[in-house]
């Protein structure tokens, strides 16, 4: 006979569970993934440790199985679907171990996203995306952003927490210096600026490295941080909208970049599966 597959109260379930919590990813040093796209992404990249299937989905993700190179745990529906977070659960999810990537670590980056106290995990996890498409070297969190490694966010970088190096736990000053002393040119963005991206570029200003700093959804950047950048800059709306969302501001910005560097010939952008810009 062959025995039930392991419940939501199996230990090893439970255990992965916890991972739900901020406290507990930093303190085991790991986060769950969920999705076939963001599992496939892990496996690429090395960073995966353990995989669970649910039942009735191991027939979907065959070659997974038996390619992984990891081990990977056959539970119930029931179990799976207790450590996702999402209203139809995907039927397979992973435990990743949680990176801790240093701007030091990043040699001469050329564009760089900072991201000061933010709060929404799916901003998060967009602007991560966002970042890989446009190229950028990595994406920083600082301040008292949220943990770009917990679900929702995860899930909205759609596997690109993979491809590029997040780096968290920084103080705004700190990262502001470690990317000047890199030779980056720091930008910050506000709506109130008095020159927009589209001068900025038109006079050049985006062609060297540059990192840009993005403030919080509701309160934008701390006057200090707005005062230590080397220039400020705004997106220009040029309908009726009052603002844009963080993550669309930060992708504009990014590809602004992007853009100029690419026109250079710099290689900061157009090196990943899509078209050149």
């Amino acid at each position: 006979m062959v025995p039930d597959p392991p419940g939501p109260r199996s230990a090893r379930v439970l255990a992965a569970r916890r991972l739900r919590r901020p406290a507990a990813r930093r303190v085991r040093g790991q986060f769950l993934v969920e999705g076939p796209q963001a599992v496939t992404a892990g496996l690429a990249a090395g960073a995966l440790r353990e995989i669970f299937v649910g039942s009735s989905a191991v027939d979907r993700y065959v070659e997974l199985v038996h390619t992984a190179g990891i081990p990977v745990r056959v539970v119930s529906d029931d179990a799976v679907a207790s450590l996702s977070e999402t209203v139809t659960p995907q039927g397979v999810v992973a435990l990743a171990e949680y990176p801790h990537h240093r701007i030091a670590d990043l040699g001469e980056p050329r564009l760089v996203a900072i991201c000061v106290d933010t709060q929404d995990p799916g901003n998060a996890g967009t602007i991560v995306r966002s970042a890989d498409a446009a190229g950028a070297d990595a994406v920083v969190f600082a301040g008292s952003s949220v943990d770009p490694f917990g679900g929702k966010a995860v899930r909205a970088s759609a596997g690109s927490i993979f491809h590029l190096p997040v780096v968290t736990d920084i103080g705004v000053d700190d990262a502001v210096r470690q990317l000047r002393d890199h030779g980056c040119r720091i930008v910050a963005t506000t709506p109130l600026a008095p020159r927009d991206i589209d001068t900025a570029q038109d006079a050049g200003e985006l062609d060297t490295p540059t990192g840009w700093l993005f403030g919080n959804e509701a309160r934008g950047l701390p006057r200090a941080t707005v005062v230590s950048a080397d220039a400020v800059l705004r997106v220009p709306v040029y309908g009726q909208a009052e603002s844009l969302n963080l993550a669309v501001a930060t992708a504009i910005c990014l590809y602004a970049s992007a853009r100029a560097q690419a026109r250079l010939g710099s290689g900061a952008a157009g090196v990943g599966g899509g078209e050149r810009l």
